[in-house]
């Protein structure tokens, strides 16, 4: 069972960190307790286990980017591990996934690309698609954001 002091983190982690030079000090602050307890905290938290990863989402609209193409690729599974670290090194590639296929879809490994608009993204995939070796993928572009939140275990 989580402590209510855990509780509390999690519950400010699910929110917007704060744009500042030492963001865990203003978030500790906002629950009364000092920065070294957060963070020590936060790391118990870690290697328990109840935190696996810590991420941010930056809204790629305001950046700059108006084209995001989620594409799916067909690689062999001998080759996911070593394809996907390549994809990895790509700056525009925001996420990368290996899944099983669906009956009737065939494809394994998924990137989020992301670039000014339609036409970079396609030559960035064309980049990708060389750089690794496979032809045999699909693009979906985004054409509407619906829904975009995180996950809310606790709440403030």
């Amino acid at each position: 069972m989580l402590t209510d002091l855990e509780k509390k983190i999690i519950a400010l982690l699910q929110t917007d960190i704060p744009v500042v030079k030492r963001p865990f000090l203003e978030m500790a602050e906002k629950i009364g307790i000092s920065e070294e307890r957060f963070l020590k905290v936060l790391n118990d938290l870690n290697d328990q286990g109840m935190i696996r990863r810590f991420g941010a989402t930056i809204k790629h609209q305001k950046s700059g980017f108006k084209a995001n193409a989620m594409v799916a690729w067909k690689v062999d599974e001998d080759r996911v591990e070593k394809t996907g670290n390549i994809m990895a090194t790509f700056r525009e590639i925001s996420h990368c996934y290996r899944r099983n296929p669906a009956p009737g879809w065939e494809y394994n490994v998924y990137t989020m690309v992301h670039a000014p608009d339609e036409k970079q993204c396609h030559a960035i995939i064309e980049k990708i698609s060389q750089a690794v070796g496979e032809k045999k993928y699909t693009l979906l572009f985004s054409r509407q954001e619906l829904k975009k939140t995180s996950m809310k275990y606790f709440e403030n």
